[in-house]
């Protein structure tokens, strides 16, 4: 069969074209597949695609490798969004690679085609890992087809369907771009990947084929298995790349977050948002539109997730953002933005310029439940007037460092591309630790035969059976305001109805040295993030609403100190592939955060403080 793909790719002659002129011009000069697949990272993912088949090096170079090269070539370094996940320079490579990687670990766990007998699959085996991975590569090429204006140097405009790029070129997004378009746009180009050998090949399998169309047509609910890979392999990508559990993204049902976003949303309209006041207010009910103020909703919405257990939640508002924009959830500018401009007059002559989110009221509530509409007006703010106040909501900012980043050594181009992310050894440590071959987190490990299997449950030895209703802890969490002493009531809830893990890879909390181990600053910024009032106070004192929270803390005493005066205890994790430190506080008493003695975490290992006593000159971080 293999014998069929031996043709030899014919190499096109780029145009030449002076660096001073490039640089003077903000072009990006095109790369040829191998300097574009170079990078480390880069390298490593292709060797775990080549893990995840049965093929020899000769056999993966033409089912595979020369697709991917195809690829790379094509999207050059364009991103795989505006402002959302992947927005940087070579980003929808990056993205291109991890799907299919992700695919492929996903299809190792299903016998295809099902309901067919070994024999039959086992001869098709190869047929639908190949075609795992043509779906999972092709799903979003359809962008740079329609999302993406392209200009080559001499003034002509680039299509896909052309060829790769051969001159260099600077690209824009399209301002009244279709959503959704690039979904059915990938059947302009699949031939331009898959060599008609390939396609002549996965044709004789009717059942995969149809699967492979569906989905290049962008119509997954009706490419079964084929179609499920992709968006698990896709939602996997995307969180890890926004700083979220890749794991728990492959996992979760497809429409988990779209319900627990709207479910947030209809809670803070009943609950806390306030409507139509006369003057300031959480937002506005015309007849036509749902009128939120975006910073107070996006906050108040990530707190009531975050308290409800809702994992993955990004801190950055641009992120939510677009979340709520993927999810259908919000109505677009006609430039393609979450964020509206408006100036809101009431009855009474108040008058506020606010930045909005859009929704349609019929998304929040039904016919008899909807409140009386706003009697005042809410007037959109014409786009060129709102450019420069809208702009710190749609451009990127920096993501956590734990993000998986691109690469490093190319600058942004002037065509208004977000610069290309700092790269942690760590990112790319954790996505290969998911793409290895234990399935476990990083801190799980198989031991040799003189010890036994670790697994999730002995990571959490000590991890509370999940409450049945709410408790007297929880009930005064939601009524006490922010203080040290609230702190401690919330960490007891949340560890009782297991919305704090605790002994687990990411946890903030961990039992070490026969007491509670509580992770800084993580645990202090997860109690400011679902207390948004934290930053209110904190602002009076001039620090950020974490350290006010960590300062209350401190003030109870009910903290462990070194024999040198520090507060701060380093842990070291030992785990199977990689170490790592924590940074934070022993509490003195385990009962006061447990009402059992829970085990020690057997991954971590306390570490005694090598400072000197503190003298006048102090850490920044000691009080």
């Amino acid at each position: 069969m293999f014998s069929l793909f031996q043709r030899k790719r014919s190499v096109q002659a780029a145009t030449v074209v002076s660096a001073t002129a490039i640089k003077g011009k903000g072009l990006m000069r095109p790369e040829p597949a191998t300097s574009l697949l170079a990078t480390s990272r880069r390298q490593k993912l292709l060797e775990h695609i080549w893990q995840r088949t049965s093929l020899s090096r000769t056999q993966f170079g033409v089912l595979y490798l020369r697709p991917l090269e195809r690829y790379a070539e094509l999207v050059q370094q364009f991103p795989a969004s505006e402002s959302h996940h992947h927005a940087y320079p070579g980003g929808l490579l990056d993205h291109g690679l991890e799907i299919v990687a992700y695919a492929l670990k996903l299809r190792q766990s299903h016998l295809l085609p099902s309901g067919m007998t070994p024999e039959d699959q086992a001869a098709q085996a190869e047929a639908w890992t190949a075609a795992t991975a043509y779906a999972a590569l092709l799903h979003d090429i359809g962008k740079i087809a329609v999302d993406l204006h392209v200009e080559m140097s001499d003034g002509s405009v680039w299509h896909p369907w052309h060829g790769p790029l051969q001159q260099p070129y600077r690209f824009r997004y399209r301002k009244n771009r279709e959503y959704r378009l690039h979904n059915a746009a990938s059947g302009l180009l699949y031939n331009r990947l898959l060599e008609s050998e390939i396609l002549d090949w996965l044709s004789g399998y009717p059942e995969l084929w149809s699967a492979l169309i569906y989905v290049l047509a962008g119509q997954y609910e009706h490419a079964g298995v084929l179609g499920e890979l992709v968006t698990q392999a896709d939602r996997a990508s995307v969180a890890q790349e926004l700083g979220g559990d890749p794991v728990k993204a492959m996992a979760a049902p497809k429409h988990a977050l779209q319900r627990k976003l709207l479910e947030g949303l209809r809670y803070l309209l009943r609950e806390e948002l306030k409507l139509n006041q006369p003057q300031a207010s959480d937002g506005w009910l015309t007849q036509d539109a749902l009128w939120l103020v975006s910073k107070t909703v996006s906050d108040k919405l990530r707190a009531h997730l975050l308290s409800q257990g809702i994992e993955g939640i990004p801190a950055n508002n641009t992120a939510v953002f677009n979340i709520l924009q993927d999810h259908g959830m919000l109505q677009a500018t006609s430039d393609d933005k979450a964020i509206w401009k408006a100036v809101v007059t009431s009855e009474s002559g108040w008058t506020h310029t606010f930045t909005l989110l859009r929704l349609a009221p019929a998304l929040i509530w039904e016919g008899s439940e909807r409140p009386p509409t706003f009697q005042g007006t809410v007037e959109v703010v014409q786009e060129d007037a709102a450019s420069a106040d809208v702009s710190p909501v749609t451009t990127p900012v920096a993501e956590p460092p734990s993000r998986v980043s691109g690469v490093t050594s190319t600058p942004a181009p002037s065509s208004g591309a977000p610069a290309v992310p700092d790269t942690t050894s760590d990112s790319v440590g954790d996505l290969l630790d998911l793409l290895g071959t234990a399935d476990t987190a990083s801190l799980s490990v198989t031991a040799s035969s003189d010890k036994p299997t670790i697994t999730d449950q002995t990571l959490a030895p000590g991890r509370p059976a999940p409450a049945t209703r709410q408790s007297e802890t929880e009930t005064n969490d939601v009524r006490m305001p922010p203080s040290g002493e609230h702190f401690i009531v919330w960490l007891r809830s949340h560890i009782e109805a297991r919305k704090l893990i605790i002994n687990d890879t990411k946890a903030l909390v961990h039992t070490v040295a026969d007491t509670v181990y509580l992770v800084s600053p993580g645990i202090f910024q997860r109690y400011a993030q679902e207390h948004p009032q934290t930053a209110f106070l904190a602002r009076q004192e001039q620090i950020a609403d974490w350290q006010w929270v960590q300062k209350r803390f401190e003030k109870l005493h009910l903290h462990r100190k070194q024999d040198s005066g520090l507060n701060i205890w380093t842990c070291e994790v030992s785990g199977p592939r990689k170490s790592r430190r924590l940074h934070g506080y022993l509490l003195e008493d385990p009962k006061s955060i447990f009402p059992e003695v829970v085990p020690n975490n057997p991954y971590l290992a306390l570490l005694m403080s090598t400072f000197p006593p503190p003298q006048a000159s102090k850490p920044s971080w000691f009080p």
